[in-house]
């Protein structure tokens, strides 16, 4: 074996624009954007999306009252039948603690009562917003609403 027979390890990428057998501008073109050095252009797509503002849409003093915004957690009339006893009073508290609510950012949240299933036991709901059938079903069946 001749050192001339030697093959390297080494494959090299191809270089554009550098002579070889491309001849003249090796596919360049003349002169331009394109046929200098570096040459990349920007998705065009990126300039579409960075025409909208971020901040659309959020009214004319930033949507601040996002965090006023309380949300009800929903709890059915047949969730108090199962969870609660005759004479119990039903609070957000009392639905934390049996398990039917969790927590909404490290608060108790506001509660819903809503009409789905039956309920015959006397319950008194306190603290609750209570739906048009659930305080029907309710006051049925002889409890209050506060």
């Amino acid at each position: 074996m001749q050192t001339h027979e030697l093959k390297s390890n080494k494959t090299l990428r191809k270089r554009v624009g550098r002579g070889g057998k491309r001849g003249k501008t090796s596919g360049k073109g003349h002169k331009g954007q394109n046929a200098r050095t570096g040459n990349s252009k920007r998705p065009e797509m990126r300039d579409i999306i960075k025409k909208y503002p971020k901040l659309r849409g959020q009214g004319k003093n930033g949507n601040r009252s996002r965090d006023i915004i309380t949300y009800y957690y929903p709890v059915n009339v047949s969730d108090l039948e199962k969870n609660f006893s005759a004479g119990d009073k039903v609070t957000p508290k009392a639905l934390l603690e049996k398990g039917l609510i969790d927590y909404v950012k490290a608060k108790i949240p506001g509660v819903k009562i809503l009409g789905a299933g039956d309920i015959s036991k006397k319950v008194s709901v306190v603290g609750c917003a209570v739906s048009k059938t659930a305080g029907e079903k309710i006051e049925k069946a002889g409890g209050s609403i506060k």
